[in-house]
């Protein structure tokens, strides 16, 4: 074990179940993280139009008055880009097994989650799917087990 990443954390084999048992991912589990970085990488590229869409053309999207979270298309279209392009390097990090990667992933997929929550009211379904998407890449990325 290695002491620099706690005792709960062994590199080289499957994590202890509860009990002292050990475990390892089934298949079902590796499937379905290497398909949260599929969606990661998809989610981030989406995120790359829906920026560049916002900054060139921003009668696209639907301006609501007197919204809590209100920010300019400009904002938003920024917001969208670079989370985006971030989304798609830790996604293609997810598929290459970067260790690094889980982690990162499940905090900014977690942050693009709230920010597609904030976008609700410029692109209503989109930004459901995108969220359904999101909360399913985070369950995802914390069953599995390294």
């Amino acid at each position: 074990m290695s002491q620099a990443s706690g005792p709960l954390y062994d590199p080289s084999g499957p994590v202890p179940a509860p009990g002292g048992a050990r475990r390892s991912n089934s298949g079902a589990v590796t499937g379905l993280v290497l398909f949260a970085g599929v969606m990661m990488v998809v989610s981030g590229v989406i995120g790359i139009f829906q920026g560049v869409v916002a900054l060139a053309k921003d009668d696209v999207y639907l301006t609501t008055p007197n919204y809590t979270f209100a920010f300019s298309l400009t904002s938003w279209g920024w917001i969208h880009l670079l989370v985006g392009i971030v989304l798609a390097a830790v996604g293609f990090g997810m598929l290459t097994g970067a260790a690094w990667a889980r982690v990162v992933g499940i905090a900014l997929v977690s942050l693009h989650l709230v920010l597609n929550f904030l976008f609700l009211p410029y692109y209503p379904l989109w930004s459901l799917i995108a969220i359904a998407i999101d909360a399913f890449v985070v369950w995802a990325l914390c069953t599995y087990r390294s």
